[in-house]
């Protein structure tokens, strides 16, 4: 790395630079040319060898454009913090920043950015973050005249330039081959790929002329038939971090749905997120856009169905101990836990998804004889800090892994972590449900459950989520899905429980399929309303 041993020249900051990030930043990239190899027989052992020559005579040619005077220091320092956190999430839990991971990190607040700060990640910043940087800072480069040095930088940018033309000259074939069978290599090049995932976030949010806001289902109207007198109330539950794979329900070999067993739930087989973070997948779910139609400009540029729901006279409350509802709520009543307002249940950084039930006590209490919708967006299975996301009492699987850097434990110890997360969730819909039969007697009443994305557990290396929806494994994009309704609820709204039994038991649904079934379950009358995507309408009447 840099020294003060001699005065470094820019042409020879820009190359050692280039060889560091290539050396340190690139290992993940690597591993998964390695994995491509191991797939692919026959190849030529001197096209392999030309890989790190290629990207470290690219990466030089690209950071020549930045190595002016002034700019040089600050703008390698920054990229190199930036870098070695990318660098680790890659290394440590195969993490990609694509354009959603740049979404879902800009919308992380501060508590939940700590649950990822531990030894590992703290020793990774100081020893490929900090101490380049330092020596980024201290390292004497020597600028030439104006004219002499920009001589020098031309003759150097076409020296590297000149080198991946030779590359590509013998290899151009080898390469196009080689990059369409592995297309997810190009996401793990440090520095260019988070960086122009960055850029484009930024253009989108911020650089861009503002989409004119769109309101939705302005004609709804609420034709709940009330044959008995009594007003529809329904709790949706929006999980987080779940799924399906470890659902007692879905044929898992644990009891992680313990609490609810005997309470009559329905679960819908083979249900797949909108996307692999909460970023992407809540405004999604809850958007008119199909996951493949799905902008997020246009998503917070338009009403969603909740608030189709509030045109159509529906009572509509939402309370969140998560990171918030992405635009999701803005526009009705919503309540945020504050992570230090129950010291039994929060800790200042976070709260155990009980406070909700406290919640929801309150506002059960002072319910209107009117159709309503409560919404609880729960903080759920939210890792890497699994083992904060229950009380000790709900430490039912053991031995657990009490520490944030998860790829550190064991395969068992990881996953009766994870379950312990599953088990407790489940323990929160069982008292909801539980709540919800108090209340009969005054209203029809219904419980709706869907985890916003599933979690990687260490299957082909990978941890947490987020992964590009292109190359996301199975366990990212599978979910629960779970519904129970009191007899009064099917019966007043004409629910055909043994069709959806068997509808359940068939599957194949998605987040595609909540704003129409959540405007069916309300029984809403609206033009948006599509009946073919409503996942009860199939068994109404």
């Amino acid at each position: 790395m840099l020294t003060r041993f001699k005065t470094l020249s820019v042409n020879r900051f820009t190359f050692i630079i280039a060889l560091f990030y290539v050396c340190v930043f690139n290992i993940p990239l690597f591993e998964i040319i390695k994995k491509g190899i191991e797939k692919q027989p026959d190849v030529d052992p001197i096209f392999i060898a030309t890989m790190p020559l290629f990207l470290l005579f690219a990466l030089s040619f690209v950071f020549s454009l930045f190595t002016v005077k002034y700019l040089l220091k600050p703008f390698f320092i920054v990229l190199t913090l930036l870098s070695s956190s990318v660098f680790f999430a890659a290394l440590k839990y195969n993490v990609v920043f694509d354009y959603g991971m740049i979404e879902n990190t800009f919308q992380t607040n501060s508590a939940e950015a700590l649950m990822y700060v531990n030894f590992a990640s703290i020793l990774n910043m100081l020893l490929t973050g900090l101490l380049p940087a330092y020596l980024i800072y201290k390292a004497d480069i020597q600028y030439q005249p104006f004219f002499k040095e920009l001589l020098r930088k031309i003759l150097f940018m076409l020296a590297m330039l000149a080198g991946v033309g030779i590359i590509a000259f013998f290899y151009f074939q080898d390469y196009a081959a080689f990059g369409r069978n592995n297309d997810e290599i190009k996401r793990y090049i440090v520095p260019t790929y988070f960086i122009g995932a960055a850029a484009k976030y930024l253009n989108v949010h911020y650089l861009q002329t503002p989409i004119e806001y769109e309101q939705l289902g302005l004609d709804a109207k609420n034709v709940s038939p009330n044959a008995n007198g009594k007003p529809n109330l329904l709790v949706l539950v929006v999980g987080e971090t779940a799924r399906s794979m470890n659902y007692q329900y879905y044929g898992y070999d644990k009891p992680t749905n313990a609490h609810t067993q005997g309470q009559g739930l329905l679960a819908f087989k083979e249900t797949h997120s909108c996307g692999t973070a909460t970023a992407v997948s809540l405004p999604c779910m809850f958007s008119r856009m199909g996951r493949e139609d799905y902008d997020s400009r246009r998503a917070y540029a338009q009403d969603t169905v909740i608030d189709v729901l509030n045109h159509g006279g529906i009572k509509v409350q939402w309370f969140d101990n998560d990171s918030g509802c992405k635009g999701v709520c803005d526009q009705v009543e919503n309540i945020t836990i504050d992570l230090n307002s129950d010291p039994a249940l929060c800790s200042g950084q976070y709260c155990f998804d009980q406070v909700l039930l406290n919640k929801l006590d309150e506002a059960l209490a002072k319910a209107e004889q009117k159709d309503t919708v409560i919404a609880l967006h729960i903080i759920g299975s939210h890792g890497p800090t699994y083992y904060l996301r229950y009380p000790p009492e709900h430490r039912k699987f053991t031995p657990d892994c009490p520490r944030s850097d998860i790829q550190n434990c064991s395969t068992e110890e990881l996953m009766n972590t994870y379950d312990n997360t599953i088990l407790y969730t489940d323990y929160i819909i069982s008292e909801v449900v539980n709540k919800l039969k108090q209340q009969q007697e005054k209203f029809d009443t219904a419980m709706f459950y869907l985890s916003d994305h599933g979690e990687s557990l260490g299957e082909k290396g990978m941890y947490l989520h987020g992964a590009p929806y292109s190359i996301a494994p199975i366990e990212q994009t599978s979910i629960p899905m779970l519904a129970w309704f009191s007899e009064d609820f099917s019966q007043d709204n004409q629910l055909n429980m043994a069709c959806l039994a068997k509808e359940a038991e068939k599957g194949g649904f998605s987040h595609d399929n909540l704003f129409d079934s959540l405007l069916g379950l309300m029984n809403v009358q609206t033009q948006v309303y599509q009946a073919e995507l409503d996942i009860f309408a199939r068994c109404r009447g």
